[in-house]
């Protein structure tokens, strides 16, 4: 009996099966000619080697069967073998009958890595060649020779076998990683030793089997049921859809040695597993189908899948066809001549409008080699080799990437695999890992006049990728001048750079889009001073301070006062000649004699902290007035708001004698008469900070006695604690009756944005700017904006849904500079109301944003 032994060489699907028997008697030159032949016919490779080895070691002059045994070798991918016996034949070859047989000698030297010997053969075939397709392959393969010396190998690739618990002595093939990266699809005999045919020999057939991560290997693979890996079938090639739910794979069916038979089927997830696989409509027909691959062109979900179906442009074509439902397609459309060529085009894989296909028509490393095309929404983009370390020089196929792109699988023969014959044999499954490019952007902030260190710079970094503004992080040097951020990869940013008495910087197009090296972008920012700005002040005018509180009933200088104080004490340096008022004023409630005398006591505290700086006292008049000069209605007896009675208490100092007038600098006193007390440019946040540091009623009073003319005991002072300013800070309006009302929860602050106020810079007249301020609802309650409003020349878009906990949420606003005059340097704020009230005041949560820009 003859006895067979089963091997895969998984060259497109599983290529070819090879039987090969144990040795025979010897026979008669012709029996063994003949035997060879009727082996080499039925693809049994094996044997028909056998025969033909015995064939020539009679007659070691016999060119037929030496040529026969190196074109077997070949094809059994025993390069090696397959160029010492080619070399022998045409030492032999005086009259050159086997011309022909060069290019498959050519290529074998090729795949052997015997570059400069191959593009010799390939040179030659080329000259004397009659057919055309034979032509243009060689042709193909001698540029493919010709680039492989030069072809870089890319460093930050790395590939390794993905280890015994997958691959077996004999091939696996069409490695599929599930969506979330957690289940290989792969096919295999999964074997160690040959399977041999003699009748006893049980299921050899190929099967789709499952392994899932174990760490950092893979676990021993698991074959699915027989709903997929039917009985008498070889199943292979498994395309999962994106949902887990819909398995597409190739069943192939052997007659003898020869696939007659390969058709697309498709399963589907069950509760119980994978169900039974019905036939794909559409695509299957009277000749061979394989490599199912879900995709989408022209906005439609595709499969894309390999055929010999008549009317393509070589061996096997990639086409593609319209999904109609989970198991009928739409006729199979040729993908042109942009991917296919007269070799093979096969195994595509498609991830982001990027196919991945292997070819022996496009040049090459070897013989099948990876390449990559991507599709504009119209056509494909020329095939581009993938290069050393995907490729090699032998067959490299099967290519897939994982949804991240820096991990995937392809399947190759290379010689360092485990293969049952020769080195090269039989193909194993790879695993590539890409090492991430890194990328981060360095600024180093100087002075532009004295190139001196600025510290403490705001920067905003900004994703600008598509040309449109995305998510902004900002930081602030602190106490160096370096701010520093690390950049994702295949974007574009833009670097906003403000700090107070400097006018912005912007740093455009830091751009880590096809990197390829890691890289830090250094940007030496030198930021332009602004010239002073001030305001000038004359004799007996009232300048009014806002930075100067005090603790409740108490004349003790706190902390934030001395900002205001140590201006005046510039002052007063400044103009040694200068006398000057120092008053200080308290609202009307509360007894008039007790608040004309706290308000004396609290001009004292102040007039002492600078007299203990050096000033003398002659020059400073400390007066204090009460409520004797209320600046609005709020005088006895009228009801008002806290933040009505709040803008009558108030230190202000005027000049009493020296110079006629002075200068200010703006960004130092930054106070105004008119109602509406401004601190940093926010009269919210100014509200806020003197109703936590002062608390009402009374603010700086007591209550007024129950008997007229006697002060009445103040009640147990308290000093609240300090609060950190909230940026930017909520503030209370009276809430409009028809609003609907959202109490607030716990948290004093319902917001907090990323950046509360922008510089736009200068905008050339005409043009328009936009920029987002986003936000998040850090309280526990739905918050809600009720309106956000801005001045003449802006347009403001916010979110308009219920933004819940922890939701991140926008307002966008756009400068019309058309609404402006040229010059015009434009300082102010937006203001976001929001639904909710405050549960004790009744008044609505109110937020504002800053912003900047000059008109050229």
């Amino acid at each position: 009996m003859k006895r067979y032994t089963l091997i895969i060489i998984a060259l497109g699907f599983f290529g070819t099966f090879q039987l090969f028997s144990q040795p025979m008697n010897r026979s008669t030159a012709k029996v063994m000619l003949n035997t060879a032949e009727e082996r080499y016919d039925s693809m049994d490779y094996y044997n028909a080697l056998e025969w033909f080895q015995k064939l020539n070691d009679d007659n070691k002059k016999d060119q037929y069967s030496t040529f026969k045994i190196a074109e077997l070798q070949f094809k059994l991918r025993d390069y090696k073998r397959a160029v010492d016996w080619y070399a022998k034949g045409f030492r032999r070859d005086k009259k050159n009958e086997y011309a022909e047989e060069k290019f498959t000698y050519a290529r074998a030297l090729k795949m052997n890595g015997q570059y400069e010997d191959a593009m010799v053969q390939f040179s030659e075939y080329i000259q004397a060649t009659q057919n055309a397709i034979q032509k243009t392959l060689a042709e193909a393969e001698l540029k493919g020779c010709q680039m492989a010396p030069k072809a870089p190998l890319n460093e930050r690739l790395k590939v390794e076998n993905a280890g015994k618990n997958i691959n077996k002595a004999t091939s696996e093939l069409s490695p599929y990683l599930s969506s979330d990266g957690s289940q290989l699809f792969y096919a295999s005999l999964h074997s160690d030793s040959a399977v041999t045919l003699n009748g006893k020999q049980g299921d050899y057939f190929l099967k789709i089997y499952t392994s899932k991560k174990d760490g950092d290997k893979w676990a021993p693979g698991v074959p699915l049921s027989a709903q997929v890996n039917r009985e008498e079938f070889h199943n292979g090639n498994a395309c999962i859809s994106r949902d887990g739910r819909t398995m597409y794979f190739t069943r192939a069916l052997l007659t003898g040695n020869i696939v007659t038979e390969s058709k697309i089927y498709v399963a589907s997830m069950g509760t119980d597993g994978w169900g039974a696989a019905t036939e794909v409509a559409g695509i299957n027909g009277a000749f061979l189908s394989k490599h199912p691959m879900l995709g989408e062109l022209f906005g439609r979900e595709v499969l894309f899948f390999t055929s010999d179906m008549p009317g393509g442009y070589g061996g096997f074509d990639i086409y593609y066809a319209n999904k109609k439902s989970d198991n009928a397609f739409g006729d199979p459309v040729n993908l042109g001549k942009e991917i296919n060529t007269v070799g093979d085009d096969e195994t595509p894989f498609y991830k982001d409008g990027k196919l991945y296909f292997s070819s022996t028509g496009w040049p090459g490393l070897g013989g099948f080699d990876i390449f990559s095309s991507s599709w504009n929404g119209t056509s494909w983009s020329t095939p581009a080799n993938l290069g050393k370390g995907y490729n090699t020089s032998t067959d490299d196929m099967y290519f897939s990437v994982d949804k991240e792109g820096y991990t995937g699988f392809l399947v190759s023969n290379r010689p360092e695999g485990k293969s049952i014959k020769s080195k090269t044999c039989c193909d194993d499954i790879y695993y590539y890992t890409i090492e991430k490019y890194k990328a981060e952007v360095v600024t180093t902030v100087v002075d532009a006049s004295s190139n001196k260190v600025v510290q403490g710079v705001d920067v905003q970094l900004i994703d600008m990728t598509g040309g449109k503004m995305g998510n902004t992080e900002s930081k602030n040097s602190g106490k160096t001048n370096v701010t520093s951020f690390p950049l994702s990869l295949e974007k574009s940013y833009s670097l906003i750079l403000t700090k107070e008495g400097y006018y912005p910087d912007t740093i455009r197009d830091i751009n880590t889009v096809a990197l390829t090296k890691s890289e830090v972008f250094n940007k030496k920012v030198n930021l332009r001073p602004k010239e002073p700005e001030y305001e000038i002040y004359s004799t007996e005018e009232s300048i009014r301070l806002n930075n100067i509180y005090y603790d409740y009933d108490d004349d003790k200088i706190l902390k934030d006062a001395e900002g205001d104080l140590g201006l005046i004490y510039d002052l007063m340096k400044q103009y040694p000649d200068m006398v000057i008022e120092l008053g200080s004023h308290t609202d009307a409630r509360g007894d008039d004699d007790y608040n004309l005398k706290l308000s004396q006591r609290r001009a004292n505290s102040a007039k002492n902290w600078l007299l203990a700086k050096g000033i003398v006292a002659s020059r400073i008049n400390a007066v204090g007035y009460g409520e004797t000069k209320i600046l609005n209605k709020c005088t006895n007896g009228v009801e008002c708001t806290d933040d009505e009675h709040r803008f009558n208490r108030r230190t202000e100092f005027k000049i009493v004698s020296g110079p006629t007038s002075i200068k200010i600098e703006k960004k130092r006193l930054k106070g105004t008469k008119e109602e509406g007390v401004i601190i940093n440019n926010n009269p919210l946040l100014n509200a806020v900070k003197e109703a936590k540091k002062e608390p009402a009623p009374p603010a700086n009073t007591p209550a007024k006695p129950s008997a007229p003319g006697t002060p009445a005991k103040p009640s147990t002072p308290t000093t609240p604690t300090k609060p950190a300013v909230p940026t930017p800070a909520p503030a209370v309006e009276p809430a409009k009756p028809a609003a609907p009302a959202k109490k607030m929860g716990k948290t004093a602050d319902l917001l907090k944005f990323d950046i509360n106020s922008h510089n736009y810079g200068v905008i050339p007249k005409g043009d328009k700017r936009a920029f987002t301020y986003y936000f998040t609802n850090i309280s526990e309650d739905d918050v809600e904006i009720e309106s956000a409003t801005g001045p003449e020349g802006m347009t403001i878009d916010w979110t308009k849904s219920v933004i819940k906990p922890g939701q991140k949420a926008y307002v966008k606003a756009v400068v019309d500079s058309n609404k402006k005059e040229k010059g015009d340097d434009v300082e102010d704020n937006i203001k976001v109301k929001l639904v909710n009230q405050d549960p004790k005041t009744k008044t609505s949560v109110i937020y504002q944003l800053g912003y900047h820009f000059k008109i050229k």
